[in-house]
């Protein structure tokens, strides 16, 4: 409707000014209505499978598939929190639910936009980070859930998952028997390892409580790996984080949660990562050991049509080896993980080019191994 312009000495009629207070009030209303569109309301999830998505890349799930008990979750647009936890069941056996977060595939549903299931040989890095809201009056673990497959697998058991709790409140214990300790990303955990009758279980568990934390996935794949619970060519499908209640519940959260997974090199293919084209580089690794020492070398081939520039090569060392001295570059560690870095002229490798470096190590424990990943830049090498 266009209203006429009223004449300087005559007041507008109360029909035109009637019209002009709709008019006014109609677009406050139409602005607030697109002020409340911009943010997501919160919603509640009684349903037991029930899911719904958040930042338009994670789904959050009730998952309460252990107990007919209520439970119900109000989601956020970064987490969620448990509003209600009615029941509980047996500390001694499986827990009542998996409310939680994640990206990728679960039982067909998958997360908007993941490029998972991926090979773990494809895989560059899996950066993660969480917040969590405790409570002391229930039973539970706060976990990260890693499933692994031979297969590009999204319904179903997967072959293996990889159980990070990061938080142990009451009278319970992961799958298996604990079968040692674990330096991964920089911090000890015990690690248990079992079966629960459907797949394989390696649970990494903290000695106390960590509220927040931000680490690579691949660290504990890497560790996986080197185990022999999983290969380098199977599939990550997921990653999951959230509780695992056995008596209670409510009031537990998830703050933030962040997972990507970058992609690149080896014969999964995927997304090109900083350091040269997908698959560039290849890795030579040797070498020889004695009982409680050893001494490796390796050497890494720029098979790129680009210059990799200030290069550095990473890696996991299996369980029970450290590093002592190195040769002909920087080596590095943190926890497990190894970096090695060109220094002055050799910072720099040329197409068709190598470097080789070396370093004596010693190492404890079962049988000697060799890492199962090695990624320069962050494009992961094929193994030679």
């Amino acid at each position: 409707m266009k209203l006429s312009a009223s004449s300087p000495s005559r007041p507008p009629s109360r029909t035109h000014a009637a019209l002009l207070a709709l008019l006014l009030v109609a677009g406050v209303l139409s602005a607030l209505a697109g002020t409340a569109s911009s943010a997501r309301a919160d919603e509640q999830i009684c349903d037991r499978y029930g899911t719904t998505t958040v930042q338009g890349r994670y789904v959050v799930q009730n998952n309460r598939w252990g107990t007919s008990a209520t439970q119900c979750i109000n989601v956020t647009d970064s987490g969620f929190r448990i509003t209600q936890a009615d029941g509980s069941v047996p500390t001694n056996g499986a827990p009542k639910s998996y409310p939680s977060i994640y990206v990728g595939c679960h039982y067909t549903n998958c997360s908007p936009g993941t490029n998972l299931p991926a090979r773990v040989d494809s895989i560059g890095s899996a950066p993660t980070g969480i917040s969590y809201n405790y409570v002391s009056n229930a039973v539970y673990n706060a976990s990260y859930d890693i499933w692994l497959d031979p297969e590009p697998r999204t319904n179903g058991v997967n072959r293996t998952e990889i159980m990070i709790w990061l938080n142990r409140v009451g009278p319970i214990q992961p799958i298996g028997s604990q079968s040692g300790t674990a330096n991964v990303g920089g911090r000890t955990w015990e690690v248990w390892t079992g079966s629960n009758g459907a797949n394989n279980v390696i649970s990494f568990v903290a000695p106390s409580a960590i509220a927040s934390l931000n680490f690579d996935v691949m660290d504990f794949v890497d560790e996986t790996v080197n185990r022999g619970m999983a290969q380098r060519s199977w599939y990550l499908t997921s990653i999951q984080a959230g509780f695992e209640p056995w008596e209670g519940g409510a009031g537990l959260g998830v703050n933030s949660f962040s997972a990507a997974v970058n992609t690149g090199g080896g014969s999964g293919g995927g997304n090109p990562q900083p350091g040269g084209q997908p698959g560039d580089c290849e890795v030579t690794y040797g070498t020889n050991s004695w009982p409680g020492g050893f001494t490796a070398e390796a050497t890494v081939r720029n098979t790129g049509s680009a210059p990799v520039e200030g290069w550095e090569l990473s890696f996991a060392l299996p369980d029970g080896q450290s590093v002592t001295n190195s040769w002909n570059a920087s080596v590095t560690t943190s926890g497990s993980t190894v970096t090695a870095r060109g220094t002055g002229p050799d910072a720099a490798i040329a197409p068709g080019a190598t470097r080789s470096f070396g370093f004596q190590g010693t190492y404890s424990g079962g049988t000697f191994g060799e890492p199962a990943r090695f990624t320069l830049n962050e494009t992961v090498c094929t193994l030679k």
